[in-house]
């Protein structure tokens, strides 16, 4: 296969990737154990098969249409897309960037169990020095936000706890949710994107 027809393939690949991505971003729903404007869903499993399949940049180029057209129907002034794009970016591109220099399955699991500390470190500092007081302004007060947490555990009584015992879990939880579906499909779907027989 030809320079031409690689490219070629790797920006089709891309933009179904892309858009498949953003399909899965509006399937979401929430779980019990988190506040309700906490919602699950599994948009970053396209974008970390293509991180492997193409490289990290084509990855985090998935992270970023599927945010520019969730922005559309944003109903969080951007605020949510920005933050779903830099957890996101954060993610694919670490485990793309160890799968693409050591091109094995250990280290593609290394890669991206790394990715996903990462995306649940950043999620911290994101949600608290970033989202948060941004929601607090646009949308809800402090209290209110604060309080939908102590609806499930009584004893949070601040907003770095919350983060720290709820969102960070949850980011690392979501993320592990694409790993174990990439490590089950990709060795099947590899040869299809790459248009290998």
């Amino acid at each position: 296969m030809n320079t031409k027809v690689k490219s070629l393939r790797m920006v089709t690949v891309t933009a179904i990737m892309s858009a498949l991505s953003a399909v899965l971003m509006f399937v979401e729903f929430s779980i019990p154990i988190m506040p309700s404007f906490i919602k699950l869903d599994i948009s970053d499993l396209p974008a970390l098969i293509t991180s492997y399949a193409f490289g990290p940049v084509c990855g985090v180029a998935v992270c970023l249409v599927k945010n520019l057209i969730h922005l559309l129907a944003t109903q969080t002034a951007g605020v949510g897309e920005l933050s779903n794009f830099i957890h996101g970016a954060v993610f694919v591109f670490v485990a793309g960037m160890f799968y693409k220099y050591h091109h094995n399955r250990k280290f593609a699991f290394i890669g991206a169990m790394a990715g996903d500390f990462a995306m649940a470190a950043m999620s911290f500092f994101i949600n608290y020095f970033f989202v948060y007081p941004i929601y607090f302004k646009l949308m809800a007060p402090e209290a209110a936000i604060l309080g939908a947490y102590q609806e499930i555990l009584p004893s949070i009584d601040s907003l770095w706890k919350a983060i720290l015992f709820f969102n960070v879990p949850f980011t690392f939880a979501k993320g592990l949710i694409s790993v174990a579906i990439t490590f089950a499909i990709y060795p099947k779907i590899s040869p299809i994107l790459k248009g290998k027989k």
